[in-house]
């Protein structure tokens, strides 16, 4: 059976190397297109937004969004043969570029990344048809959460997410015997004051870790509405497990170690617990519903007969 598995692995990925191949000559044109459009604007973003830590996760978010259409893209082949170009792809490749125009020249970071997406978007319907978009509609909605939030916005929903963590973090730490107390989002313990940042605690965190579920969720592709569902509502929790998580792992560092420790190299070692606690409670969860769901029906099993009888 895994080797069964295995082999039609291989075949799906040398079906997509090969499809991508033979689509070169026809894409090349329109490959270049976009780099002299967006490439300022990748530029940008790798020297500025996504080398910090508030945006950091937008390379990531658009590098798995491509791989997702890479992976999808004979499916895309296959349900778009004949190819049937569709109108609607005109309009959204002008409001793209108009929100591209309209995001450099007044510098809105939003819009620029925001106009990405309505490119990318308009040039499948254009050149594959509606068909295309709706076997590809997950890598679009995925690349939504690289688009960077109003800063208004942000600011006013963050704080009482910071307060939430700094007041989880005081009691679990407190609970463990720890010297620590808190006022509003700095934490003293021993003799060290932590403030709790945005990046540790803030929205964007949070988003960053509702893609991961989210993107965990299209992979998986559960056959069970309510392994779906249940996943789905548990993101949340999860998200702010993992940042407790993460403020408690800072805190321990300063305290053992020192302020520079803890802002200096292990600081983005504590990013890395937060993403990989995140992954960790998600595969715990999801094993959780399966267990719940392989019991219900095991006992449904049972129950069939007697009520037959």
């Amino acid at each position: 059976m895994e080797s069964g598995m295995r082999a039609s692995s291989i075949r799906q990925q040398s079906t997509g190397v090969r499809a991508i191949r033979d689509m070169l000559p026809e894409w090349w044109p329109v490959f270049l297109g976009l780099a002299i459009l967006l490439g300022p604007t990748f530029y940008d973003l790798f020297s500025g937004p996504w080398i910090g830590e508030e945006q950091g996760h937008g390379p990531i978010i658009f590098g798995l969004a491509l791989w997702l259409i890479y992976r999808r893209w004979p499916e895309v082949l296959a349900a778009t043969t004949p190819p049937r170009a569709s109108w609607a792809g005109w309009p959204i490749l002008v409001i793209g570029l108009a929100t591209h125009v309209l995001g450099r020249s007044q510098k809105i970071l939003m819009l620029e990344v925001m106009s990405i997406i309505f490119v990318m978007m308009a040039v499948l319907l254009i050149k594959r048809g509606g068909r295309a978009l709706a076997v590809l509609w997950f890598p679009f909605f995925f690349m939504i959460f690289m688009v960077p939030l109003p800063s208004e916005f942000v600011a006013a929903v963050t704080m009482p997410m910071k307060m939430a963590v700094s007041w989880a973090t005081e009691h679990v730490l407190f609970a463990f015997g720890y010297p620590i107390s808190r006022s509003g989002v700095i934490l003293q313990i021993g003799q060290y004051q932590l403030l709790v940042a945005d990046a540790c605690a803030g929205l964007q965190t949070l988003l960053t870790l509702e893609a991961l579920g989210l993107f965990y969720l299209n992979l998986m592709r559960h056959p069970s509405a309510f392994r779906n569902i249940g996943l789905a509502m548990f993101i949340i929790p999860i998200s702010f497990s993992a940042n407790v998580i993460r403020v408690v792992v800072l805190t321990l560092i300063t305290y053992y170690f020192g302020d520079a420790a803890g802002q200096g190299f292990l600081h983005g070692f504590a990013g890395m617990v937060l993403f990989v606690t995140a992954l960790v409670l998600i595969l715990s969860v999801d094993n959780a519903l399966q267990w719940t769901i392989r019991r219900r029906e095991q006992r449904d099993a049972v129950l069939r007969p007697k009520e037959a009888a």
